[in-house]
């Protein structure tokens, strides 16, 4: 499979995994009090965000289920503002700039994660490979 197929053509798989990776990196280098408290939960929720992607993805036969996976994605992705939020307001993140990319970024993938779960609301359609097996099929 190239890089470019399945869920990895998604952008909001693609932009959620960039964050995370960036989101990682920023844990890392928070005070050491923090390891156990929000670097922990914020690696999590940010990991989240493109785990439920893929895993939606994977199920996207079921409408239903789909979304599910959608929706979990995008209340992940509002926890990890409030995550980096608390982290600067507590000062426990402290380059100003590392903050206003974050907040920018997850707001932009929000906003992208909000418009995909409409369109597979409103347009959605099985994959063609996915589709049940026609009669000729069944005999």
């Amino acid at each position: 499979m190239d890089k470019e197929s399945g869920y990895k053509k998604l952008e909001i798989y693609n932009l959620s995994h960039e964050l995370a990776i960036k989101v990682h990196k920023m844990s890392l280098e928070l005070p050491r009090f923090e390891t156990y408290e929000e670097a922990s939960q914020i690696r999590r929720s940010s990991k989240s965000i493109s785990s439920n992607i893929v895993e939606g993805y994977a199920l996207r036969k079921y409408k239903n289920e789909f979304l599910h996976y959608l929706y979990r994605a995008y209340g992940s992705s509002e926890e990890t503002v409030e995550h980096v939020r608390f982290l600067f307001e507590s000062e426990s993140l402290k380059d100003k700039n590392i903050f206003e990319e974050l907040i920018k970024r997850y707001l932009e993938l929000n906003a992208k994660l909000f418009q995909y779960i409409q369109f597979v609301e409103k347009e959605f359609e099985k994959p063609s490979f996915l589709k049940e097996p026609s009669e000729e099929y069944n005999t």
